[in-house]
């Protein structure tokens, strides 16, 4: 078994649930949430903000052309930390457990530059990682090679030591086609199996 020198976690349904969905159901309803999801296509403009736009900058473009949306694309920025909620209990634990360890633990996530300190205010454990790649702030987003070589480059370790968690099966896959050990994660459980199958928890600190 080859040691592992660092784990990388992504955050969006990983260690906080991404499913803006949710929220929006919540508020306006579902069927206004389909109709404004489909005829704003959000999710599609949102990919720019972890490409590096800015969040508030991104709603203030949309607005003259959704204006029957106005309120819902403002809710994108002024409610971020009800869109990216609740975080995800067992997943919080294990990245607490392995720092309380003394494992080194980066997270490599596609997030936007303005809004990803936002979500660090509510969720004291994003301030935890040993190293912060942010695809906002990189300009780069998963899967490119581009940022998992930066993260190679800035690290100095070795592909095949980095420990990489995702929940999105092609950044799994641009991950492990440059040597990264990699986990798909479904379900917080199973990331724990495999940290203890790696002998960086145990089964009691894994709980």
């Amino acid at each position: 078994m080859l040691q592992i020198d660092a784990v990388i976690f992504d955050i969006g349904n990983v260690l906080i649930q991404w499913q803006p969905e949710n929220f929006y159901d919540r508020t306006v309803g579902e069927a206004r949430r389909k109709a404004f999801f489909a005829d704003t296509n959000i999710h599609h403009h949102h990919e720019q903000i972890d490409a590096g736009a800015s969040l508030p900058g991104m709603i203030e473009s949309l607005v003259p052309q959704y204006p029957e949306y106005e309120a819902e694309l403002r809710m994108w920025n002024d409610n971020w930390n009800d869109l990216a909620a609740p975080a995800i209990p067992h997943s919080v634990r294990l990245l607490n457990a392995l720092v309380d360890k003394g494992v080194t633990v980066f997270t490599l996530t596609n997030f936007g530059h303005d809004n990803f300190p936002l979500s660090q205010a509510v969720y004291p454990f994003l301030n935890r990682f040993d190293r912060e790649y942010v695809s906002g702030r990189l300009k780069l987003i998963k899967p490119d090679p581009a940022i998992y070589a930066h993260v190679e480059e800035d690290c100095g370790i070795a592909p095949n030591r980095l420990l990489f968690t995702d929940d999105r099966a092609h950044n799994i896959a641009a991950a492990a086609a440059r040597g990264w050990q990699t986990h798909l994660f479904e379900h917080p459980q199973g990331w724990a199996d495999r940290l203890v199958a790696e002998g960086l928890l145990t089964e009691e600190e894994a709980k």
